[in-house]
């Protein structure tokens, strides 16, 4: 595989020595604001792309087809590397196979893979459950060799802190390094002091992503996260809400004025719309082949 693969370059940002912030996207114009805001790679939010594409939950209704298309159209849109959310693998190790598989001829440069029983839930919900630490180890194997490009990156995601306390995650965490993932993804972490005995118990790579709302210390910094040794944090929710949000307000403001003349500060020009969505190279290409 090419050296400057999508894979191989989210898998030096990870092991580089600055903390590695990936927004979550949900679609490829979420996508393309990240990348526009300077970020240097995009994680897939599974949650926005339950929410966006069916209104429903977090709770494994999207199917492996489903989460793979949405991820191909999200790499497509943006030049910098995309971390596709596979979820607990869509089935057992075999069904993991060919989950990596797929997402690999999506562009994406890696996944995240979670240990808990299907169907799953948001990270930061109670009820969650875990499958058994052989039958993860399996997954987490199965992933590692699937894959064609050894720099795609197995991010192994626990959920065994509500579950099983820290000697869990880090026990989990250990076991996922063994098998081969680049990462251990430590989803719904409560403390900085966690966050510290994850990083010092975990043998490489430790992720966590930070909730708005949900379990997440509050204000949580970057600066903090980089001097606890983080290697990586995603945003899940933050393009999400703030989206609702701003679409929520928006309405309001049409209905209580009783027309739209007064959303300036509310709303992005037309042009910029336009622009985002790529038509600046439509019009250079109908210059180019129909205006001779």
């Amino acid at each position: 595989m090419p050296t400057d693969s999508p894979a191989a370059r989210l898998k030096e940002l990870i092991l580089g020595p600055e903390l590695l912030v990936m927004p979550g996207a949900f679609d490829p114009l979420s996508a393309k604001l990240a990348e526009q805001a300077g970020f240097p790679a995009i994680q897939c939010t599974g949650l926005g792309i339950s929410a966006t594409h069916l209104g429903y939950p977090d709770y494994s209704f999207l199917s492996m087809t489903d989460m793979v298309g949405v991820t191909e159209r999200i790499a497509r849109a943006v030049r910098v590397p995309v971390m596709g959310d596979a979820d607990t693998g869509f089935g057992n190790a075999v069904n993991v196979h060919y989950t990596v598989r797929a997402f690999e001829r999506a562009g994406a440069a890696g996944i995240n893979l979670e240990d808990q029983v299907a169907p799953k839930r948001c990270g930061h919900l109670d009820g969650k459950q875990l499958i058994d630490l052989d039958e993860a180890v399996g997954k987490v194997r199965a992933a590692t060799q699937a894959r064609r490009d050894p720099d795609f990156v197995i991010n192994a995601r626990t959920d065994a802190l509500a579950v099983e306390g820290i000697d869990g995650v880090v026990r989990r965490g250990n076991a996922y390094l063994e098998a081969g993932a680049t990462m251990v993804f430590v989803d719904g972490m409560t403390s900085r002091e966690l966050i510290r005995s994850a990083v010092d118990g975990i043998d490489g790579p430790v992720a966590i992503n930070i909730v708005e709302g949900g379990k997440s210390p509050q204000h949580l910094t970057f600066r903090e996260l980089q001097d606890l040794g983080v290697a990586r944090v995603s945003l899940p929710g933050v393009l999400l809400m703030s989206a609702l949000h701003g679409m929520r307000t928006a309405l309001a403001r049409v209905v209580a004025d009783g027309g739209t003349w007064n959303l300036a500060e509310l709303t992005v020009p037309f042009r910029e719309v336009h622009d985002l969505m790529g038509m600046r190279e439509i019009e250079r290409l109908e210059d180019l082949y129909l205006r001779r």
